[in-house]
């Protein structure tokens, strides 16, 4: 079954779950303005939804992971996809600020179900293209980004945000349920457990740490580059408000960002599958760092586009990458609890991210703060990726001279 054509048909079902379902990383942030100008916020507590919708993105990947690992990927998803649906329903009706980001706390968790848990299962019915079908998967968040904002823009724009939210909710529930059930029956292969569990030990052997360190490491890694990665996504529609350039623009920015977030996603899959994981991830680190500075200098529009288009090709790769190296250090068995933990993390990170980001510009009214914090967040990534690849290296030079 793995690699066979079926295989491919369950990767663009998953794909197509993903992008439906990960509407909750984003509608946040498009409703942002909007948000803050109806409850008379600051930039700070309006960017409270999106914390709240990232750490239950984060807490619930691990929730649903275990689940997928015990019963299937099924029931995450049907259980994501009726939370999504109050979720949804609920932030319609909210009166306080404090409601509408509890409520995306709920929309969050069951996001997280075609996420973490989607790329885990998908990982058993691929060998061969692992990491190539990790990253397709995982580009659902991505088409998401690409996708909704300027949809749910026009229906801000023409319905409010009050019955655009309720709309996404019940859009949710009609299509991902039937795609769930007509596509993803079937359980996943585990077979290979023995050996690529024997595998992942002596590849985690290597690096002379343990199972918990390692993840410890990992998540750690995460929260760092993902606090870096979130902040242009999550300020970027406000941003162009202060700039005058209007929100309608600051979502075509991350409308791009996201899109070509995917094409990175593909290309980092392709050399993770001929370099390794753990390489990739620090490749990938890397030009986010390198990309993110800009934000910093530069604030024209033709700028800000080119800027945001850069940042999204050579960024979008790293949250798969996570993923990939749970797969190579871990056991299959799992995949679904390991990968949810780690993925969680990253999502902790973007919630810390994107509070801190309109923190730093409630206190220093210039986003150039904002973007320089970001560069410091990514420096502490790359350490502890540089750190394993090192320990990584030196076993493997011991073991050629053995």
């Amino acid at each position: 079954m793995r690699d066979s054509p079926y295989a491919w048909v369950r990767l663009a079902a998953s794909l197509l779950l993903g992008t439906i379902g990960c509407v909750g990383m984003w509608s946040s942030v498009v409703a942002l303005p909007a948000v803050q100008a109806e409850f008379g916020i600051d930039r700070a507590n309006a960017s409270l939804p999106f914390t709240f919708a990232l750490t239950g993105f984060a807490f619930g990947g691990a929730m649903m992971g275990r689940l997928a690992d015990r019963f299937g990927i099924v029931v995450p998803v049907t259980a994501g996809t009726v939370m999504l649906g109050l979720g949804y329903a609920a932030s319609s009706f909210s009166a306080s600020v404090w409601q509408f980001a509890v409520a995306y706390g709920v929309i969050g968790v069951g996001s997280s179900a075609t996420f973490a848990p989607v790329m885990a299962d998908i990982s058993h019915w691929f060998t061969r293209r692992r990491g190539t079908a990790v990253a397709v998967a995982s580009c659902g968040s991505y088409l998401a980004g690409t996708v909704w904002p300027p949809v749910e823009q026009y229906f801000i724009a023409t319905a409010g945000w009050r019955d655009t939210h309720m709309g996404i909710g019940l859009f949710c529930a009609v299509t991902m349920l039937p795609l769930a059930f007509l596509a993803l029956r079937p359980p996943s292969p585990v077979s290979e457990a023995i050996t690529t569990g024997t595998a992942a030990w002596e590849a985690q052997q290597r690096l002379g740490l343990s199972q918990s360190a390692l993840q410890t490491l990992l998540m750690i890694a995460g929260v760092c580059c993902c606090v870096t990665m979130v902040t242009p996504q999550i300020q970027i529609v406000a941003y162009c408000g202060d700039l005058g350039y209007g929100p309608a623009r600051g979502a075509e920015m991350l409308s791009l960002m996201l899109g070509l977030g995917v094409i990175s996603r593909l290309l980092c899959g392709l050399i993770a599958d001929r370099i390794g994981g753990l390489k990739t991830l620090f490749l990938v680190s890397t030009l986010q760092a390198v990309t993110v500075l800009p934000y910093a200098v530069f604030d024209g529009l033709v700028s800000l586009y080119v800027i945001s288009g850069t940042y999204g090709l050579f960024q979008g790769g790293l949250i798969p990458m996570y993923a990939i190296v749970v797969r190579e250090y871990f056991s299959p068995t799992e995949a679904g609890a390991r990968v949810g933990i780690v993925v969680g993390a990253t999502l902790l990170g973007m919630a810390l991210g994107g509070w801190m980001s309109g923190a730093i510009f409630d206190v220093t009214g210039s986003y150039r703060a904002t973007f320089v914090n970001a560069v410091v967040w990514n420096i502490f990534n790359l350490t502890i990726v540089l750190g394993l690849l090192l320990r990584d290296r030196r076993a493997a030079r011991r073991l050629a001279k053995a």
